[in-house]
């Protein structure tokens, strides 16, 4: 594993660092703070004009051509500003599911206009009740000539008004992983949205589907195999942005307990409150070395059935952790709203339950640990 990062890459982190600083303060993230469409316009069109909503995509499809360890680097910076806004969910997971599964007439279609910031997809996956892997999802989507028709309910559908298409996985018969991938689009007929509240204060929705018809054109190839791999992507990605978070939070900390002062001196003189912050370092700094291993090996083009699910798991757990010390760090203060670190702990936690919780992703490591068949115990629990 080689991570001398090269002068672009450098270039690169810097260039969004900067942009990150100056057009997603905080703010800009107080504001986007349950909103129901949830996108900052000015950050938004930044990240339109630097060509950022296509990292994912080669320049065929108008991309910038990134491999994953550079999108993991834009990713920290992201973290680091708490960037609200449809970037994972339709730069991400959208362009992912249909780069893998769509046909090249869908791609064509659909991959162009996403990386200009003419279409925003917004994945439909989890359901009341139900888990994360394959038994999870039944909605159904049942064939009738050359639609299919869908009934049932999805949760957790981040930025779905902002959205034109919704990414819906819907089971299309009994079989595990009897479950497909359907582009639906936003304002169809039986298509209804309710907006939900959330501690992160994030902007997601439940969506209610009544007898939606959808063409059977607009059904991806490869089913919960692809989702499968899609969600590989999203967890390092996902903890890339933790990785950033967490050292923004303590940032923020260590800066307030050289101001804050008792006994007429600063508070991070005091040897308890220097070692939190000292071990909470050492914990993001070896979260960051997961996720740019995990990152580099996708690269490479080498399994990451461990690498993923383990480096979501530390650096959300590490996101999680070093919040609250920061939170204790600040007292009573750190509990109010006027201060920011709560912005922090809050997302934290959020995140460390959505796109697989903990449950979900040990399940995950344990299979390729023991290399056994694929176990279901996450499926067993609530969600």
């Amino acid at each position: 594993m080689d991570l001398n990062f090269t002068e672009e890459q450098n270039i690169l982190r810097d260039t969004v660092k900067n942009m990150v600083e100056g057009h997603c303060t905080i703010a800009v993230v107080r504001e986007a703070e349950h909103d129901e469409i949830g996108i900052p316009t000015n950050f938004w069109a930044q990240m339109k004009e630097m060509g950022l909503l296509g990292i994912m995509l080669p320049e065929e499809y108008g991309g910038i051509g990134l491999n994953l360890l550079d999108c993991a680097l834009i990713y920290e910076e992201l973290g680091r500003g708490l960037a609200p806004g449809p970037h994972f969910v339709s730069s991400v997971i959208a362009v992912e599911a249909i780069s893998r599964g769509g046909s090249d007439a869908q791609k064509l279609e659909l991959l162009p206009q996403i990386s200009a910031g003419e279409l925003i997809v917004a994945p439909a996956w989890l359901e009341p009740d139900n888990g994360f892997g394959p038994e999870g999802v039944q909605l159904r989507a049942v064939a009738d000539g050359d639609n299919f028709v869908i009934s049932g309910i999805k949760r957790h559908v981040f930025y779905a008004k902002a959205a034109q298409k919704l990414l819906v996985l819907a089971r299309t018969g009994d079989a595990l992983e009897a479950v497909d991938l359907f582009l639906v689009d936003v304002d169809a007929e039986g298509v209804s949205l309710e907006q939900q509240r959330s501690m992160a204060y994030d902007t997601q929705y439940k969506v209610t589907f009544t007898d939606v018809a959808v063409p059977a054109a607009n059904r991806l190839q490869g089913g919960w195999a692809v989702w499968h791999k899609v969600l590989q992507v999203g967890c390092i990605l996902q903890a890339a942005f933790a990785v950033g978070g967490a050292q923004q939070a303590l940032d923020i900390t260590v800066q307030y307990s050289k101001e804050r002062e008792q006994f007429d001196k600063p508070i991070g003189s005091f040897q308890s409150l220097a070692h939190y912050m000292a071990d909470a370092q050492v914990e993001i700094s070896g979260a960051q070395v997961l996720v740019w291993e995990a990152a580099w090996a996708y690269s490479e083009g080498m399994s990451v059935e461990r690498l993923a699910p383990m480096a979501k798991l530390f650096c959300c757990n590490v996101f999680r952790d070093t919040t609250a010390i920061c939170e204790q760090i600040h007292g009573g203060y750190g509990f109010t709203m006027e201060y920011n670190i709560q912005l922090f702990f809050r997302r934290a936690k959020q995140q460390q339950m959505n796109w697989l919780d903990s449950r979900a992703l040990e399940d995950m490591i344990a299979t390729d640990v023991l290399d056994v068949a694929e176990v279901t115990i996450a499926d067993t629990f609530k969600v």
